[in-house]
């Protein structure tokens, strides 16, 4: 995109507003895990310092577990503008016997390889997966796919999660203009059905 998608407006907001406002619904602790980005104070959740600066996803997954008050820490992308509220509280009441309960959806989503697509990033994590995934970081094996191996994983299926978000909107990462544009239409469609 040529610039921090985070602070991209999407209908007169910040994308990272938007996300905070729909995982705000389920979560009663928010902040951002960045690094050297004081501007994100503006949104008035704390900013915590990323403790793996420059390791991609899974050093911010890390920081996060790190740094929440409670031991479950629902992680969502800055670039997910169209999470759905009803699925993050169904994934927020499923019981706690995992390190990683991840939405796992068809293998043409991505090119993790193998037979589904794990949403590493719209996840709640166990505390306890912390030491793994640091482990990881140090060895510089940065993969997240890799990494949910070494944890106990529980997948939610694609067809419960079509019972909460049947076009799997939430998992839409906005990269490029074109998905701002469409972002930007599904959100006014989402206006005018309100009642």
């Amino acid at each position: 995109m040529g610039h921090d998608k985070a602070l991209l407006e999407i209908a007169g907001r910040p994308m990272l507003e938007l996300v905070a406002e729909r995982a705000a619904a389920v979560a009663d602790e928010l902040f951002i895990v960045a690094s050297g980005r004081p501007e994100y104070a503006r949104f008035g959740f704390p900013v915590v310092e990323d403790r793996f600066p420059g390791l991609g996803s899974l050093g911010g997954i890390y920081t996060a577990l790190v740094a929440a008050a409670h031991p479950y820490c629902l992680v969502v992308g800055c670039d997910m503008p169209l999470l759905h509220p009803a699925l993050l509280r169904y994934l927020a009441e499923q019981t706690h016997d995992y390190d990683a309960l991840v939405p796992a959806l068809a293998a043409e989503r991505s090119d993790q390889g193998g037979e589904e697509t794990l949403e590493a990033l719209h996840a709640i994590y166990s505390r306890a997966a912390a030491p793994v995934l640091e482990a990881r970081l140090r060895a510089g094996q940065l993969k997240i796919a890799d990494a949910l191996a070494g944890l106990r994983l529980r997948r939610v299926d694609e067809a419960t999660i079509r019972r909460f978000d049947p076009q799997l909107r939430s998992f839409l990462n906005v990269n490029t203009p074109d998905q701002v544009d469409m972002v930007i239409g599904l959100l006014e469609h989402e206006r005018a059905a309100r009642p």
